[in-house]
């Protein structure tokens, strides 16, 4: 009876509102400069905090909160565009430089979260390798879709 009703569930895949929506490659893009500048500020806050030899305050955590969310959100466009057809237009570079940024913020988590001087230092050093990733895959996207 069971393995009936999976049956039955699998079989109304990809009716949903989801699949029957198509996003423009532009809210892609329009997110990607979200996420550098979310990236860009974030970084700049922790670096401060692990220049003065700090750990990172409220508002720091606010924007490395802001910067994980228009990631996550960045990388969900971007799995509605491969499903939409259009990942034909991108390098395979693009796909990694844009996940690579979520690795830094995983590591983090495990790694580094400021609450001591020591680890603002690594949470900078993460960010840095993550904000640099961003910003290569943004432009590259950018170069490789127009060209």
């Amino acid at each position: 009876m069971m393995s009936w009703q999976l049956a039955w569930q699998a079989g109304e895949l990809g009716d949903g509102r989801i699949d029957n929506t198509i996003i423009s490659s532009s809210v892609h893009v329009a997110t990607g400069v979200i996420v550098l500048v979310s990236m860009a500020v974030a970084f700049v806050l922790v670096a401060r905090h692990a220049i003065a030899g700090r750990a990172i305050d409220g508002s720091t955590r606010v924007a490395l909160l802001v910067a994980q969310v228009a990631l996550v959100v960045q990388v969900l466009l971007g799995i509605k565009l491969l499903d939409q057809g259009q990942g034909i237009v991108q390098l395979y570079i693009h796909y990694i430089g844009g996940l690579a940024p979520l690795g830094a913020f995983l590591a983090a988590g495990w790694l580094a979260r400021g609450e001591t001087p020591r680890s603002a230092r690594v949470l900078a050093v993460l960010l840095a390798v993550g904000s640099l990733s961003a910003f290569m895959a943004f432009f590259i996207g950018r170069a490789y879709a127009n060209a």
